[in-house]
């Protein structure tokens, strides 16, 4: 039997482990449900939109591709890393549903409308996450940097997670999809998140980093 296989068998055996994962499950989906009543509220009441200095001297992109399936390049690996190391999933869906609670207080705060050239994106699967007064602050940039916070030790994720959030800072402000204070500040908040994140979830944190010379 391979050490992974004994390994992951350990852990969900394990009584501690048990009750961390299936919190941070419960997390993670009430979080969605948090974000999809703030995304509700902040587009019911969006104002009208701004001028902004990138936004309004450059033409728009058709970016519907990238904007809606392009962050399975950084989730695909996310799976990979937790799947080789199961003690790794705590952390990072606590992480992650912290952000998107966090991130719904903030669209909930802000009301400007969307930038009135962007890129219609109302078709897409990705609309459940994202809706016209979803702006503040850019979770397309703030996640994969969220990641590269993370797995900061694996130095090849850690750049490539931070490209990731560079790229897709990029192209939501190549659409219109976000302003530009939305994708400078997502930088700023999630660096401030992650150092939430590891005071709260400690223990996670703490089993998190016991399995990174095993990459």
């Amino acid at each position: 039997m391979s050490d992974w296989l004994l390994q992951t068998k350990a852990h969900f055996r394990n009584r501690d482990f048990l009750i961390s994962f299936f919190t941070a499950v419960l997390f993670f989906i009430v979080s969605f449900g948090i974000n999809f009543v703030a995304g509700t509220y902040a587009s019911k009441i969006a104002s009208n939109s701004v001028t902004d200095i990138i936004l309004s001297n450059i033409p728009v992109y058709d970016v519907y591709f990238l904007f809606t399936y392009g962050m399975f390049i950084v989730w695909i690996p996310v799976a990979f890393i937790c799947f080789r190391h199961p003690r790794h999933i705590p952390f990072v869906l606590k992480s992650v549903a912290l952000f998107i609670v966090i991130r719904s207080i903030f669209i909930s705060l802000t009301h400007i409308g969307p930038f009135p050239t962007q890129i219609d994106i109302a078709s897409s699967f990705n609309n459940i996450m994202n809706f016209t007064g979803d702006l503040f602050f850019s979770a397309h940039t703030g996640l994969p940097f969220l990641m590269s916070l993370i797995f900061w030790q694996y130095k090849n994720f850690r750049y490539f997670f931070m490209v990731c959030s560079v790229f897709f800072g990029t192209i939501v402000l190549l659409g219109h999809l976000h302003y530009s204070i939305d994708v400078l500040g997502a930088f700023f908040i999630t660096y401030a998140i992650f150092h939430i994140a590891e005071f709260l979830f400690k223990k996670d944190r703490i089993l998190f980093y016991s399995g990174i010379q095993n990459l």
